[in-house]
């Protein structure tokens, strides 16, 4: 058993190098098959080419791993560039005699062939340099490509967390508000009580189950907006008109959740709470195929406009709304706030995914 178990081991961690080298291994042969095919034809031979590149491509493997391993993180990676320049034109160097004594040896039957590579010492030289100076480029390349989806990566999971942070706020901050509307109608003995207890039940469930996405159908939004608007109309009683009209097509569109409710508590928090006579709260919403149109408003008081006025004293969802609708939309939306002496207006579109 303590064999096989070795055996499997050593079986996982060799398939584990092959994978990890196999990108290297497939690069080296499609650049020595290149420059196989871009000498093919010369007065020496097919053999001869063959071998040739064969050799420059292993001292140009050599030169690129010397460099990517020992090189850059000993002098580029420390801000020494005179340093790393003058080490790797040493490298260079240094590799220059040592494939030119590879071919040396390998035609030592052959004067003319020797004397080929002994003339182009420069060219191997330089070619070597150059390859060096490739591998750097590639290297800044990918490392500034692999930081860069880090980074996103890292952005892409602060605004999870951040959207996660943000709605959890929203939910008890909506669950206290509508269990004061229920304790006020209890205190009423009102029979609409059972009304409103089923449907801050489909309210509960929407929030706790189905808007957990990024993207929910844009219908069951609206069925929440509605849930609420009904159970304002039964606490508000006749003194506050609650319109809200609808248009286009809703089956299909989908939006980011809760995003329209803390208009909507902000509407009966803040503006209707001063309201000694007739108040209203006017909703519209128009949906096309490629944005949605969202307009509330709702009446204000003139005889305490300090506290009338004041949406900062519950503006905890506002706040939450605005930095919601920059994580999910960006760009794509605006935002219009009015502030008038007898009414307050929120305009709203969103361009849709």
């Amino acid at each position: 058993m303590e064999v096989i178990l070795k055996n499997t081991i050593n079986s996982s961690g060799l398939k584990r190098s092959i994978e990890k080298y196999s990108d290297h291994i497939l690069f080296w042969l499609a650049f020595y098959l290149f420059f196989v095919l871009n000498e093919s034809k010369n007065e020496y031979g097919i053999f001869f080419t063959l071998f040739k590149e064969l050799v420059n491509v292993g001292f140009y493997a050599l030169i690129v791993y010397i460099n990517l391993n020992y090189l850059i993180p000993k002098f580029l990676h420390k801000k020494s560039l005179l340093s790393y320049i003058l080490a790797l034109g040493f490298a260079a160097l240094v590799v220059t005699p040592l494939k030119t004594l590879a071919f040396y040896l390998f035609y030592s039957d052959n004067p003319d062939i020797q004397g080929y590579f002994l003339e182009r010492q420069g060219d191997i030289f330089l070619s070597s340099l150059f390859i060096g100076i490739g591998s750097t480029g590639f290297k800044i390349i990918n490392d500034w490509a692999f930081h860069q989806r880090e980074k996103q990566e890292l952005q892409k999971r602060s605004l999870e967390s951040e959207l996660n942070f943000l709605k959890s706020q929203i939910n008890p901050h909506f669950l206290f508000n509508t269990l004061n509307n229920l304790y006020a109608l209890t205190l009423k003995k009102s029979d609409n009580a059972p009304e409103i207890v089923l449907k801050l039940s489909e309210m509960m469930r929407y929030m706790l189950y189905e808007c957990n996405e990024k993207r929910v159908p844009l219908w069951k939004e609206i069925n929440y907006l509605k849930n609420y608007l009904d159970l304002e109309k039964i606490r508000q009683g006749s003194h506050v008109e609650i319109e809200f009209q609808q248009e286009g097509e809703v089956e299909n569109q989908k939006i980011a959740p809760l995003l329209f409710i803390p208009f909507v508590e902000n509407c009966f928090k803040h503006g209707l709470k001063n309201e000694i006579g007739e108040g209203y709260v006017r909703l519209k919403l128009n949906v096309n195929k490629d944005n949605i149109a969202f307009t509330i408003a709702n009446s204000k008081s003139t005889v305490l406009p300090s506290q009338a006025n004041n949406r900062k004293s519950g503006g905890i969802g506002l706040i939450n709304v605005k930095k919601r609708l920059k994580l999910h939309y960006g760009t794509e939306y605006n935002l219009e706030i009015y502030d008038y002496p007898n009414e307050y207006r929120i305009d709203l579109k969103i361009n849709l995914d």
